[in-house]
């Protein structure tokens, strides 16, 4: 895997670009090779596979995937790194340009008509800390041709996503996300590989989606559920669904159908007794499908 941007380079392409790292958008730019070389390795990606980039930023990370996958999309809000890219691409892996495609976009609003063909088969991305829990959730949603993942967050985020039942970590990121797919931590990274460097770590999360716990119950009204079970965690299922299902009586009612103790709290249930809730309640006017 050749031809990988250093510090050194990261720095002065930014200096040429006239670039700098905002907090705004979450910016964090990776600039030791040995860290994209691990990503791309965890990410396990094959010629087959199409990758999908949020927040290329200079190109670090972009490098690696077209040295692995055999197609390469990035979404990219900022306009200047938008455009620079292909030029860096062109530049340090000429024989890969042609492989790459790039979105100038909000990767929370872009959609699989957008992203267009080839479909992404995998997420491989340094997400932007503040949206990166979003971001996630909204493409595996957008994206059904998303069979897995390989993401780098704040480790707190990791954490999160990867909590089971019971877990203090354990709330809304973790449920939602094991809707879709499981997930599983894939190691720590170090504040010292980015530029500016994050007064925190990071951690990489791994995921292969699979298919719905329930095929019988809209996600949305599943994760309208999860929502109102942990908006208010302290509080026993039946009190913190009243507002969810019309009445604590009838949270309770709902519960029992569904198999689980009103007494409960969100944070002991798995995502398929959360999905069992949703099916016990009939479709109402007043709640998300």
């Amino acid at each position: 895997m050749t031809g990988l941007l250093g510090p050194a380079e990261i720095r002065e392409l930014a200096a040429r670009l006239g670039v700098a790292p905002t907090k705004k958008l979450g910016q964090n730019f990776v600039h030791d090779p040995n860290t994209v070389r691990r990503i791309v390795a965890a990410a396990e990606l094959t010629p087959a596979d199409v990758a999908l980039e949020v927040g290329p930023g200079l190109g670090s990370l972009t490098l690696g995937l077209l040295a692995a996958a055999g197609h390469v999309h990035v979404v990219e809000i900022d306009p200047t790194l938008a455009a620079a890219l292909p030029a860096t691409v062109a530049d340090r892996s000429p024989e890969a340009a042609g492989r790459l495609t790039v979105h100038h976009a909000d990767a929370l609003r872009i959609t699989g008509a957008e992203l267009g063909q080839p479909a992404p088969t995998a997420l491989v991305a340094n997400l932007p800390y503040n949206v990166a829990v979003p971001v996630v959730l909204h493409l595996l949603a957008e994206l059904p041709s998303l069979r897995t993942g390989l993401v780098m967050v704040q480790k707190e985020v990791a954490d999160r996503l990867v909590a089971g039942p019971g877990s203090k970590t354990y709330g809304i990121p973790s449920v939602k996300l094991a809707w879709y797919a499981n997930a599983r931590g894939a190691g720590k990274v170090p504040p010292n590989v980015f530029w500016p460097v994050p007064n925190v770590d990071s951690g990489l999360v791994a995921f292969t989606r699979h298919e719905p716990p329930r095929a019988d119950v809209p996600r949305k009204r599943v994760f309208a559920v999860v929502d109102a079970a942990f908006a208010q965690r302290r509080k026993t299922l039946r009190a913190a669904l009243a507002g969810w299902a019309g009445g604590a009586a009838r949270a309770e009612t709902l519960l029992r159908a569904a198999g689980v103790d009103p007494g409960a709290r969100g944070e002991s249930l798995t995502v398929e007794q959360f999905a069992a809730i949703a099916a016990s309640a009939p479709p109402a006017p007043d709640r998300a499908e």
